[in-house]
């Protein structure tokens, strides 16, 4: 019997991860319950039990007394010196019970005690081991749908993948893996709740470090992303170490690294830029691949006026002006793009080429009036040599 019980509990721990201590706790705790039962308290009862072979005994501490008025906590004299002769009127004594004792109610009470103790580690051991992971991305198999949400496996529990949190047009299949972010992990009295996320900017984050190796290891940041999931993403990059280029290192040879991560995302286009402290080149490398003429920007009101080429401000401000709103996101500026004519018209593009000509015409004028100056005094200077 120990034997098989030592066995099982091995099992258990192998298995369940749950420790033998808490199982052999549970044990102790389903005998008191037996005994409660049998004699309807247990206050006086002791459970000791050999954590090494499993063996285990229970024990009753009866006071030894003249007339038995509660067999339950009192022993007669006589029936004390039978366990031993040097029991005295007083004395406590520890009266073995055999668990054959038991009733078939108390038997089946002390199993459900053991079993729930088990139900309730391991739904412990499921919470702190997904509850690790939260804010974290895990890949799970498809499982089914439930109305308009989609049940995922993520191994030891099944996670919620619901409405708000699935990128728009994503179909999903039985069996399919995929990768989610954790969002959520609750304890519920019928295990972990696990809420998940397909749109969540910070699973671009996850996958990338888990994709790129530099920025795993710190080398290369991730200062900041805006995103729309299934559309567009912009991520703003920065290199720790001169000599590797985070945009590069990002993208991989021949786009392998950014494409893995576009795989996995079903198509949705990565932007990649680099990081500025200055924001007036923050926001120049924000709104790319549109080109930049000028950008003049508050950093204390949070907002920037930039100027583009004419032929470039549909690219800049993008298709239903996602290009610009993902650059005010990425950078936390508000930005008001102008075409350069709007600008001159505004008044806000200051027009250095016309300045420059300006300049040029003055310094011929002035040119001018010298040679004037030198043309009158080789005038005078003739007239003087004729006298």
């Amino acid at each position: 019997m120990n034997n098989e019980l030592l066995e099982a509990l091995n099992i258990l721990e192998q298995e369940k991860n749950i420790s033998k201590d808490t199982l052999l706790e549970a044990i102790e705790n389903s005998l008191l319950t037996a005994c409660k039962n049998h004699f309807g308290k247990a206050e006086n009862i002791r459970v000791i039990i050999d954590p090494e072979t499993c063996e285990f005994h229970c024990y009753q501490d009866k006071t030894v007394v003249e007339n038995v008025e509660d067999p339950v906590c009192e022993i007669s004299l006589p029936n004390a010196q039978m366990i031993d002769t040097k029991y005295e009127l007083g004395d406590v004594v520890a009266v073995e019970i055999q668990s054959k004792e038991f009733g078939r109610i108390a038997t089946q009470n002390a199993k459900n005690v053991i079993l729930q103790k088990i139900r309730e580690e391991e739904r412990k051991v499921i919470y702190d081991e997904y509850n690790s992971k939260e804010k974290d991305v895990v890949t799970g198999v498809v499982q089914r749908m439930i109305g308009k949400n989609v049940s995922i496996n993520l191994g030891k529990a099944d996670a919620l993948l619901t409405e708000n949190e699935q990128i728009k047009g994503e179909v999903f299949q039985p069996t399919e893996r995929v990768k989610v972010y954790i969002l959520e992990v609750k304890s519920t009295s019928k295990g972990p709740k696990i809420l998940v996320s397909r749109t969540h900017p910070e699973l671009v984050k996850r996958l990338f470090e888990s994709e790129v190796a530099e920025v795993r290891e710190g080398i290369v940041e991730i200062k900041s992303i805006s995103r729309e999931a299934g559309s567009r993403t912009k991520i703003a990059v920065w290199s720790n170490d001169p000599d590797v280029d985070p945009v590069g290192a990002c993208v991989g040879l021949n786009g392998a690294r950014v494409n893995a991560i576009v795989n996995e995302l079903r198509g949705e286009k990565i932007d990649i830029v680099t990081w500025d402290e200055n924001p007036a080149i923050l926001i120049q490398n924000a709104l790319s691949p549109a080109k930049v003429i000028s950008v003049i920007a508050d950093a204390d009101d949070k907002s920037a006026k930039v100027v583009v080429p004419d032929y470039q401000l549909s690219l800049a401000i993008g298709k239903e002006g996602q290009n610009a709103r993902l650059a005010a996101r990425l950078t936390g500026f508000k930005i008001d793009i102008k075409s350069e004519t709007q600008a001159r018209e505004a008044g806000d593009f200051l027009d250095y080429e016309n300045d420059y000509e300006d300049e040029e015409y003055y310094d011929d004028e002035e040119y001018a009036d010298d040679e004037y100056v030198e043309e009158e005094y080789a005038e005078d200077s003739s007239e003087d040599d004729e006298e």
